[in-house]
């Protein structure tokens, strides 16, 4: 039996119940009884059920404030979004798009990117095709070159993720390696204090077998520890982390010669590339044949989904700006993004900053650099947030929704009537209400109106007529100066010698002369093309 409790007298005396009662126009009004929710929570104290009244409703308690939303384990670029600083919520949300956890299993793939556990002996370029050919893809790239023996994290990028490709090689590193020293140390703290010298910006020069040419440059080592020493067998096992490009092979040899026995690389390991290490959903390459096999087979997607993942997770360590749903297919084509296109944007944001641009639903539209900082953004209300770096998001994803104002529709008609040419520009039917009000720039370059043309053109005669007469006075000097050079022309030919006259008489007496010498010149001319006729023949 579950005992009732029935509400207090005094309780409900507290609060005005009204009954059906006649209103002045003579219909019935039915007004609930309004139970305050503390009003309940002191009946549910006492224990067991409540009796309220059928036709009763509970009023929840007043806020001061609507309470924050919790988005800390919100997925991937939505992670942490109410932290975001809000220019403005007010936006007509499109109904394409969806979350990059919730894309069909073919854009799925084509977003996609597979943290993968090289094996050893084949190349990072041969694991790469492999995997092309496997997932049965256009394009793929990895995030920077590993040796063959060389095994750990290689980021495989899948068809539109290999626009990501150039800054995940470009991304730092981490190793672990064992060096193989050639005599016996005495104590491992040599070798300890020698992997803490080899620190910050050294000079390299790459081993003899590389993918690069061999020359002296630098490579910044930003942290390394010994991890353990073997006094037998002299080998050790170190960690490093460092930039793109740094060969470990040449840095256990530079560890040998610090210590002054000599060493090589024994093994090696990568175990970070970029953001994604080996703690973070690596996968073998069995794992990505056997998925795809599970999927032909099964139709199951489950197995391909958790090896291949979004490629949005390359781009969690980046500033963040929401954009419009209306304005993604612009900067989809290349559009800068301006003030009204923007909805969130994050923290310390600097001039040059290289952030991603993203939608509501945590899609990345493109990777882009500031033009504005998180102060400016907030304060001004028109110019250019960011220009575009690389755009990621296929176009046409979201619907068009630029050239729908009045005046582009008035352009696109008078196109249509054949007011304005086929680029939009104005021609003799062009309206003069049209060319007055309206002002189209292209690079700084501006249709003016028709009072300002006349204005350059009598400009413009102007400065033609001063450069005829400059000309004028241009040839009278050039004729003057000619008529000199004749005249000394001819009483330097009055001043020749006898002598010399009579040489070039004999010159052509003797057969000697120009006119015969021509002749035996184009006859040698017209052999050589014979005989190179007969040669090409």
């Amino acid at each position: 039996m579950t005992s009732t409790t029935h509400i207090p007298l005094t309780i409900l005396g507290e609060h005005k119940s009204k009954k059906k009662r006649k209103a002045e126009d003579g219909s019935a009004q039915a007004v609930a009884t309004i139970i305050s929710s503390s009003t309940a929570e002191q009946v549910n104290s006492n224990g067991g059920a409540t009796n309220i009244p059928p036709n009763s409703m509970i009023a929840p308690a007043p806020h001061s404030r609507t309470p924050k939303i919790d988005t800390s384990q919100w997925p991937l670029l939505l992670r942490n979004y109410s932290d975001l600083h809000v220019r403005t919520s007010h936006y007509t949300p499109i109904p394409t798009g969806s979350s990059p956890l919730h894309r069909s299993l073919k854009d799925h793939i084509s977003y996609g990117v597979i943290n993968l556990d090289k094996p050893a002996n084949p190349s990072s370029h041969e694991v790469v095709s492999w995997i092309k050919r496997i997932l049965r893809v256009e394009k793929t790239g990895h995030s920077g070159t590993l040796d063959p023996k060389v095994t750990g994290c290689l980021i495989v990028c899948i068809d539109r993720a290999t626009r990501l490709v150039k800054a995940q090689q470009s991304a730092g590193k981490e190793y672990v390696g064992v060096v193989r020293l050639h005599a016996m140390l005495p104590d491992s703290k040599v070798l300890n204090r020698a992997v803490e010298t080899l620190t910050g910006a050294l000079f390299q020069r790459p081993p003899l077998i590389s993918a690069v040419k061999r020359q002296l440059r630098i490579r910044t080592i930003y942290d390394s520890k010994l991890i353990e020493y073997d006094t037998k067998r002299n080998l050790g096992i170190f960690w490093v982390s460092c930039e793109a490009g740094t060969y470990v092979r040449t840095l256990c040899v530079h560890l040998g010669l610090l210590v002054g026995t000599g060493g090589h690389m024994q093994e090696l390991r990568r175990v970070r590339s970029g953001v994604l290490s080996e703690s973070e959903n690596l996968v073998t390459m069995h794992d990505v044949m056997d998925a795809q096999h599970v999927y032909d087979t099964t139709k199951d997607e489950t197995y391909l989904r958790r090896v291949i993942m979004p490629l949005e997770i390359l781009l969690t360590n980046y500033k963040r700006i929401v954009v419009k749903d209306s304005a993604v297919n612009a900067i989809c084509y290349g559009a800068k993004l301006m003030i009204p296109g923007l909805l969130r944007f994050a923290d310390d944001i600097d001039i040059g900053t290289e952030v991603v641009l993203m939608t509501t639903k945590g899609e990345a539209i493109a990777v882009a650099i500031a033009q504005m900082t998180t102060v400016v953004m907030a304060t001004c209300d028109h110019g250019v947030v960011a220009k575009i770096k690389r755009v990621i998001m296929e176009r046409d994803a979201y619907p068009r929704r630029w050239g729908l104002g009045p005046m582009a529709q008035r352009k696109k008609s008078l196109i249509k009537e054949g007011k304005l040419d086929k680029h939009g520009k104005p021609n003799d039917q062009t309206p003069k209400d049209f060319q007055e009000g309206y002002k189209q720039i292209f690079d700084s370059k501006q249709v003016v109106a028709p009072l300002l043309v006349t204005e350059l053109k009598k400009s413009a005669s102007t400065i033609e007529e001063s450069k005829v007469s400059t000309s004028t006075v241009a040839s009278t000097h050039a004729s003057l100066v000619t008529n000199t050079n004749k005249n000394m022309d001819v009483d330097e030919e009055d001043e020749r010698s006898d002598d010399e006259k009579n040489d070039s008489n004999i010159q052509d007496d003797d057969g000697n002369g120009d006119d015969k010498g021509d002749k035996k010149d184009k006859k040698k001319k017209k052999k050589k093309k014979k005989k190179s006729k007969d040669n090409g023949a």
